[in-house]
């Protein structure tokens, strides 16, 4: 899919974030933020630029300082999702819409 190193962790401040890791700098690049929305259906998550709002687009980065909680695995259909939003190219056909465009996409947990 593609050649970064994508991962999920979860910040000192308590928020979840997916990120490309640059082991040499020790930092995520481009990180966006996952969060839940609640729904008339349950709940979705959802994956925003880590700016967001003031932040349209998924920019900057987070020192490994601030990581609280590095998780074992990243979701392969987060990491399709991230490099999509990221680059504004359909990597797949289906799958989960954690975007949260105006389909009201995302993961149903409910």
């Amino acid at each position: 899919m593609s050649n970064y190193d994508i991962r999920l962790v979860k910040l000192v401040s308590g928020e979840m974030v997916v990120g490309k890791y640059d082991g040499v700098a020790r930092k995520y690049e481009d990180p966006a933020t996952i969060q839940a929305m609640p729904t008339q259906t349950g709940t979705q998550m959802v994956l925003l630029p880590y700016g967001y709002p003031f932040d349209q687009e998924m920019h900057g980065e987070i020192s490994f300082d601030h990581v609280l909680f590095e998780y074992k695995n990243c979701p392969e259909e987060l990491k399709t999702k991230y490099i999509e939003a990221l680059t504004n190219i359909s990597l797949s056909s289906g799958g989960l819409d954690l975007s949260g465009g105006t389909t009201g996409g995302g993961l149903d947990l409910g």
